[in-house]
């Protein structure tokens, strides 16, 4: 009897959300608020309860999460990132870190506790990506220089999203967390994130690619699917969330040349099982306690609107673009979505939060989706009314501030310069960033393997001895790297910074000194930095210095071949991220 009431509730749900969907698609309304208001109408908590079991729902719910989070990922790419630029990223910042801070402090003024109020500001602070994209798609605009903007800042938010979640995991599992925990959790994030896309880059598009082209779509779907799934599993087993993972899978398999044939074949499990999940959200919902608390999701809604409008719009214009873009950009990032709804299950699922919470945050995105398609179509005419009411020295202003951001941009030979410099500044970040990561890995098996060493005899020092130079050789090619990288940085610097005109007949050896000292300078800080991570595996200091002098010695032996090794893990990385993505690879 039990699996025909599941069935019967599971049919119930799947007819009654096609039915919103046709319904909202006639009325021009994010089908997304359909199917929350039609799980509030078929809920326990409505009279003539439609749903026996919503729990089970909620179960299935989960898998829609899951795959939510994974075609975001797909959608993500590392390449968007890379293209979202300097500007738009902080922007994002600022704005989440804006939006958090005025959640925190509205749930504090409605004399919520902390954790509620935390929450809050968190579910206010991310827009949906969701609603977005598809309102500019319906509206077809997304091939506008705004919606450009508009997909970079959710593309920035989406990063930021990973991070608010891990926190606010923390959060709901101890209560609160102290800054010293804060910034240990995103390091352990940080570490787990790095790890993962560089191995997953070098590794799971390949994959994927070698799968697709046997030309089976089961073969793929169910390939990338354990990916998926695999990978979510080994998030929460390091203690973060199966959000987490899937999205990080996502973020991987995007690279792939055949990402347009794995969206294909994931969008349809997506979109069933999304369905599910914003389903199960209404079914969460009591109307008493909403309409309770009505007067502060009103209020809240209206926050969410204008903050976001005015934060995105004011960053936009700093960033050197005109009035009506940046006021654009803004409507359209005015509303909350998909990643609230997770922030508020956190806490709902976790009993960190008061029962009050979940419905007014679920309220407030439902009117912030109503809202989303009228304030997007209105935009060009707001813009123009903006245009009327704003003073004639104002415009000025703003157009003269952005010719003269216009005019700081590089040019010509600069533009050049500046784009090695650049260039050099990432490899050496990324080849430190892999140094460090293997010394925490090595940090990270002394404190979690040493029962393991135990049973072959290997006592402490032997330990960390055998860490330590694993860590140590395993870090060579990457220090070869950065001296080598460091070394042109040091040689452009210095053709850059000294002139003749100042140095005369000593120019050429001051720049002969300066790219040398840079190099070296940049190898002490390295090594200042890996010993101060790998404190906790160093080995005593007679046998340190004696594996720094054998990691030295074999560095100049095996020079060229390791030069050669770090060139093909780049070349193939370089190929991974540069490659375009084609939706008929077989």
């Amino acid at each position: 009897m039990h699996e025909i009431g599941f069935i019967r509730d599971l049919a119930l749900v799947m007819l009654v959300a096609g039915a919103t969907t046709i319904l909202f698609q006639r009325l021009r309304q994010p089908v997304l608020l359909g199917y929350i208001l039609a799980g509030v109408l078929i809920g326990p908590h409505t009279p003539g309860m439609l749903v026996a079991d919503p729990r089970a729902i909620d179960d299935i719910s989960n898998l829609g999460v899951v795959l939510l989070m994974f075609t975001l990922g797909l959608e993500f790419s590392v390449r968007k990132l890379r293209a979202v630029g300097v500007g738009v990223l902080l922007v994002a910042v600022l704005e989440v870190g804006l939006m958090l801070w005025i959640g925190t402090g509205l749930g504090r003024s409605f004399g919520w506790k902390g954790v509620d109020a935390g929450f809050l500001g968190a579910a206010i602070a991310l827009s949906s990506t969701m609603v977005a994209t598809r309102t500019l798609k319906e509206e077809g605009k997304q091939g506008q220089p705004f919606a450009r903007l508009v997909v970079g800042l959710l593309v920035a938010e989406d990063v930021l999203a990973i991070v608010m979640l891990t926190l606010l995991t923390a959060v709901a599992l101890g209560g609160s967390v102290q800054a010293g925990t804060a910034f240990a959790l995103i390091g352990h994030l940080g570490l787990f994130v790095v790890v993962g896309m560089i191995l997953g880059l070098l590794l799971l598009p390949r994959l994927v690619d070698y799968v697709a082209r046997f030309g089976r779509d089961e073969t793929l779907l169910v390939s990338v699917l354990g990916i998926c799934f695999g990978t979510s599993l080994l998030a929460a087993q390091m203690g973060f969330s199966v959000a987490l993972g899937a999205f990080l899978a996502g973020a991987v398999v995007a690279e792939a040349r055949s990402v347009g044939r794995v969206l294909h074949l994931v969008e349809p499990l997506r979109d069933m099982f999304a369905a599910l999940f914003f389903v199960s959200i209404g079914l969460k919902i009591d109307p008493a306690m909403l309409w309770q608390f009505a007067l502060p999701a009103l209020l809240i809604a209206g926050v969410v609107v204008a903050g976001k409008t005015l934060a995105c719009s004011f960053g936009i214009l700093a960033l050197g673009h005109d009035a009506r873009t940046a006021l654009r950009s803004g409507l359209a990032m005015a509303q909350i979505g998909e990643f609230s709804f997770v922030i508020a299950t956190l806490g709902w699922s976790l009993h960190a939060t008061s029962d009050f919470l979940y419905p007014i945050t679920v309220a407030v995105s439902v009117l912030c989706m109503a809202a989303s398609p009228y304030l997007n179509r209105s935009s060009e005419r707001l813009a123009t009314a903006l245009a009327r009411i704003v003073p004639r020295p104002v415009r000025v202003l703003a157009g003269s501030y952005s010719g003269w951001l216009e005019s700081l941009k590089p040019v010509d030979d600069n533009a050049v310069l500046a784009a090695m410099l650049r260039r050099l500044l990432w490899h050496i970040a990324v080849n430190v960033l892999l140094v460090v990561t293997l010394f925490v890995i090595g940090a990270y098996v002394n404190a979690h393997g040493w029962g393991w060493f135990s049973r072959f005899g290997i006592e402490r020092e032997l330990r960390h001895t055998l860490i330590w130079a694993c860590a140590l050789f395993l870090s060579l090619p990457m220090l070869i790297a950065v001296y080598r990288k460091a070394e042109a940085l040091g040689m452009l610097l210095a053709e850059m910074g000294i002139s003749e005109r100042y140095a005369g007949a000593y120019t050429h050896p001051i720049r002969k000194v300066l790219a040398r000292v840079i190099p070296l300078v940049t190898l002490f800080a390295l090594a200042l930095l890996v010993g101060a991570l790998g404190s906790a595996i160093l080995p005593p200091r007679g046998v340190a210095v004696s594996l720094l002098v054998a990691g030295v010695v074999l560095a100049i032996v095996l020079w060229r071949g390791l030069v050669k090794l770090h060139a093909r893990l780049q070349a193939a990385l370089r190929e991974t991220l540069d490659k375009p993505g084609r939706g008929d690879s077989a």
